[in-house]
């Protein structure tokens, strides 16, 4: 760890940033985070506490002086997604996040950083642990699994929060104040595939797609980005090749930034494989020069497998992937340029006589959300697979009333002397759930900037953080009186 990031100001947000990166944090394995946090409550001295489901709680008294101020609930969640370069040889559950400076911005040596949501844990820890900073009284939340479910914020029960204000601190816009988010559903759709003996006749390579920019399936949908299952898939949908294995992509909320995939070729169609194999990889390289300059297609020589798929199994894999809806499905028609539901082809695995493709369907509205859903399900059954739809939570309905978003948009003007862009975001922000056990409670989103989220590209700007930290100082002293 660089010590060079422990002196970055503000000192206290890099340091607890610095620690908490210490500790690994992947999504459903969070036991060593949990109780990083715990023992830090703790050492405060402040009522720290683990409710059901495994999120961590910690209160804090108001400081001096602001006692008459509304409660305020702060809360980030303490998972990360874990992606990594493929040449990177990293260990998440082990290891630390291995943290360096590249100018204004921080980064990870080919990983994610976790700047998502670390940024805003390390802030939270920030304030509890100071006695100077200015605030009214504190429910610190820090959620559990917020990437591949949210059942931290979907397990929290009504009645445990004290506050009456919701600041949500994993927003990735310095000038950006979000009032609405999109929900969402988890479709996973198996089968099982017969498989033929390979013949001697033949020869097997290795296909690679990789090289894509990947990043967050809500955020980073509507950017023309390259899946790379759908790549894949149509180069094994137009190559004289019978399917041995695929592995493609990895987290459902990260769009797939590689596919691997097995294959075997009669030895009279090698010619023809490699003909058509250059044209259409150059055709699909062209098409996606400008958004993907570094994708690479490549095939090597393989060692030859033992089975392939039944030509009939095969046919229907690659009709259900090419016919799966990807990217945006609509934009919506009351706030200019939200995406409104999206799909995103999340993994596509394909090994010992199993299939599995997973899907992580959005939108902001619940009739559109099914309907989408609803789409895959057919596209999916009727090459005879089993669809299960899991993880359903809800969006964040916009309240243009609300008193904090006043609050902070007079603020911010104040401040900056610009307004700032008032946003629902297509992503999948755990307010709209936790709204739905603390209805009264007056809920915004932000953050400072950071972009490559969900991938290895993933990078937190220094200027920013620092905008937003003394933004973030002035709302606490700015919260009204109850």
């Amino acid at each position: 760890m660089s010590n060079t990031i422990r002196e970055l100001a503000p000192k206290a947000l890099w340091n607890n940033f610095s620690d908490l990166n210490n500790v690994p944090r992947p999504s459903k394995k969070e036991e060593k985070v949990r109780q990083f946090m715990v023992d830090f409550g703790k050492s405060l001295n402040l009522e720290t506490f683990v409710d059901t489901i495994g999120n961590v709680i910690i209160r804090k008294p108001a400081s001096q002086g602001m006692e008459n101020r509304t409660p305020i609930v702060m809360q980030s969640h303490l998972d990360m997604v874990c992606q990594k370069n493929n040449d990177t040889v990293f260990d998440f559950d082990t290891q630390g996040i291995q943290m360096y400076i590249d100018g204004d911005w921080v980064k990870a040596k080919g990983t994610t950083l976790g700047a998502d949501n670390g940024i805003g844990v390390a802030s939270i820890m920030a304030i509890l642990e100071s006695d100077e900073i200015a605030h009214p009284q504190i429910d610190a939340l820090f959620t559990i699994d917020e990437e591949t479910g949210m059942t931290g914020a979907l397990g929290l029960e009504g009645g445990i929060l004290r506050g009456e204000i919701l600041l949500n601190l994993d927003t990735e816009d310095d000038d950006e104040l979000g009032i609405g988010c999109a929900g969402g559903v988890d479709i996973t759709a198996k089968r099982k595939y017969k498989t033929v003996e390979t013949k001697e006749d033949t020869v097997a390579y290795i296909l690679t797609v990789k090289g894509l920019r990947g990043g967050h399936s809500g955020m980073n949908i509507h950017e023309g980005r390259g899946n790379a299952n759908k790549m894949m898939n149509r180069l094994l949908f137009n190559l004289p090749v019978a399917i041995s294995s695929i592995a493609g992509g990895s987290l459902r909320n990260a769009i797939p930034r590689e596919s691997v995939a097995v294959i075997t070729v009669n030895v009279a169609k090698d010619k023809a494989f490699k003909k058509t194999f250059k044209l259409l990889s150059e055709s699909i390289k062209t098409e996606f020069k400008t958004v993907e300059p570094n994708l690479t297609i490549t095939f090597d020589k393989a060692p030859l497998p033992k089975n392939t798929m039944s030509k009939k199994s095969q046919r229907q894999l690659l009709q259900a992937v090419y016919s799966a809806w990807n990217g945006v499905y609509r934009m919506s028609p009351d706030v200019s340029d939200l995406v409104e539901a999206s799909n995103n082809v999340a993994r596509v695995t394909v090994k010992d006589g199993k299939i599995k493709i997973d899907n992580l369907t959005r939108s902001s509205v619940e009739s559109t959300k099914w309907d989408l859903a609803d789409t895959l399900l057919t596209t999916y059954k009727a090459n005879k697979f089993k669809v299960k739809m899991s993880g359903s939570y809800p969006g964040w309905q916009p309240n243009p009333e609300s008193k904090i978003l006043t609050l902070m948009e007079n603020l911010y003007v104040k401040m900056y002397d610009a307004k700032p862009k008032v946003m629902a975001c297509h992503a999948g922000l755990e307010c709209g759930i936790l709204g739905s056990n603390y209805p009264k409670m007056d809920m915004i989103s932000f953050g400072p900037n950071i972009r490559g989220t969900h991938s290895p590209d993933e990078r937190v700007s220094i200027s920013s953080v620092q905008k937003y930290w003394i933004y973030l100082l002035e709302t606490l002293k700015q919260i009204p009186i109850r």
